[in-house]
């Protein structure tokens, strides 16, 4: 089912979003995190995106209270140092790399194999084009923000990844295409499983991107979803808020009512 019209998003900081916070935090909630574009601005370089000393800081203090959980596309070892508190957990590559399931996490990077050695082959036109190819492990990224013709490059890259859509599950992002196994474990999936690791009932999740809508979409009565970005297209997130500009002032409100 699609999800509601951007307009229909309440904001989290408003009175519906703010009582929806209020009703989680009688009894203990996972609340879990998207790191680009959520935590963190996204940048032309993705090196160059770290969690701000302010936000670290309000994070560190909720996982003293409650599990705190970060579910990225990046891998594990990549955003980890990144963050500036240590979380319960982390999920990276889009939910398929999982230190709790270390024989998933090796199939889903083999089944990259064959796509791996196509790359190869095109490394040169796509370089050329201004893509960046990321291997992530569990997932292959395709970048193209710093393509001088996005539109040229956004079609090398679907010419490559043609042959590959009835095995692998090949979906789009901001100025980027991502490619995992077809079986591998999205982030609805692993929000669930940490939900039920953490021992809790419900979740809180706040995401920004395609890959953040399965959790969106799957959120049970009394889960809060946020998507950050309120004006854009449609999402099945409950609620919004404008940017990770935001994120202090929530994160500010959620331990005011949970300590």
């Amino acid at each position: 089912m699609a999800g509601p019209n951007p307009a229909m998003l309440r904001p989290l900081l408003g009175p519906q979003g703010l009582a929806a916070l209020t009703g989680l935090v009688r009894s203990p909630a996972l609340f879990a995190f998207d790191f680009d574009g959520t935590l963190a601005p996204i940048r032309a370089r993705p090196d160059d995106v770290q969690v701000s000393a302010t936000i670290a800081l309000r994070l560190e203090k909720l996982a003293r209270l409650r599990p705190v959980a970060i579910v990225t596309g990046r891998r594990i070892a990549d955003v980890r140092e990144r963050l500036g508190f240590v979380p319960a957990w982390i999920v990276g590559n889009h939910g398929a790399e999982d230190d709790g399931d270390p024989e998933a996490a090796a199939r889903a990077h083999h089944a990259l194999d064959a796509l791996r050695a196509r790359l190869r082959e095109r490394a040169d036109g796509l370089a050329r084009a201004g893509v960046a190819i990321e291997d992530k492990g569990q997932s292959l990224a395709l970048h193209f923000r710093t393509a001088p013709d996005r539109d040229a490059a956004s079609a090398m890259i679907e010419d490559v990844l043609a042959g590959f859509t009835a095995t692998l599950h090949v979906f789009g992002g901001k100025l980027v295409y991502n490619a995992v196994a077809a079986d591998a474990p999205d982030k609805a999936v692993a929000v669930r499983r940490l939900i039920e690791r953490a021992g809790v009932q419900s979740a809180f999740f706040a995401g920004d991107d395609v890959n953040d809508e399965p959790v969106f979409a799957a959120a049970q009565h009394g889960w809060v979803t946020v998507r950050i970005g309120c004006g854009r297209r449609a999402s099945a997130a409950r609620f919004c808020i404008d940017g990770p500009h935001e994120m202090a002032g929530v994160l500010d409100r959620i331990l005011a009512l949970v300590g």
